[in-house]
């Protein structure tokens, strides 16, 4: 698919990926991302998102994502891993914004995470919209089956059981298609208190494959307020990172 000229005339979408200066301020290693989207009329989701924030569109279409993984090796940068603490399950729901026509970036709708002093940290520290679920990661012959819910009741509910599995070989997305927008996203944005805030990791490119979707059930995007097409969503595999988080940074 073509790039929109108009947005990459305006947005640089590789400075994100540089490693900014600085130390980081904790590691991490996230495995078997599954990437599923849907587009969107932006007039649908623009209520739910912070006004400081500019929906980030591409070909006039606005995507929401939701991302199933595992993660390992969490830890601060100064500290080891702990057994039982830095490995668990997560899933994000997340759309894509950018802030003052420049860095584009993720704005979480939810995240769900097998760790409950996971979610306290995430929530205590990076200001983002953590959840404490029951979750589970099984792998099949070629497939991967994810699954969650959550451990305390929610306003609406927020579930998911999906199997998918990789196709085709590994590779960066290619600058300027829509894989790239959608994945090769390095910044977020979190308020707190009505003040805005943008954090950022670094890794190198995801190993990309095409995904195909088996099984599939979910009430994430319901749960954040958010009336999923009817048509199967666009779907992507990953299979390892190697991440860095750096602090917060708040925005005016």
């Amino acid at each position: 698919m073509s790039p929109s000229p108009a947005q990459f005339d305006t947005i640089d979408r590789l400075a994100p990926a540089v490693r900014p200066p600085g130390r980081a301020v904790m590691r991490q290693n996230w495995h078997n991302l599954l990437f599923l989207h849907w587009a969107f009329a932006p007039e649908q989701l623009r209520p739910l998102v912070p006004p400081q924030l500019e929906l980030d569109l591409f070909e006039g279409r606005a995507y929401v994502g939701l991302i199933p993984l595992t993660m390992t090796g969490v830890r601060p940068v100064w500290a080891p891993a702990v057994p039982g603490l830095s490995s668990f399950h997560e899933t994000n729901v997340r759309t894509y914004v950018h802030h003052a026509s420049r860095d584009p970036g993720v704005w979480f709708f939810s995240l769900d995470a097998a760790n409950r002093v996971a979610v306290a940290l995430a929530r205590t520290f990076f200001h983002l919209p953590y959840y404490h679920a029951r979750m589970r990661l099984d792998p099949t012959p070629g497939a991967i089956s994810y699954a969650s819910r959550p451990l305390r009741p929610r306003s609406r509910p927020a579930t998911h059981a999906i199997t998918g599995a990789p196709r085709g070989a590994a590779a960066p997305a290619q600058a300027g298609t829509l894989e790239h927008f959608l994945i090769e996203r390095y910044l977020l944005y979190a308020t707190h208190h009505g003040r805005l805030y943008r954090g950022q990791v670094h890794h190198a490119p995801y190993p990309l494959q095409g995904a195909v979707i088996s099984a599939f059930d979910e009430t994430m995007l319901a749960a954040a307020g958010i009336v999923r097409p009817d048509e199967a969503p666009l779907a992507h595999f990953a299979r390892s990172v190697r991440v860095e988080v750096f602090p917060l940074q708040r925005l005016g």
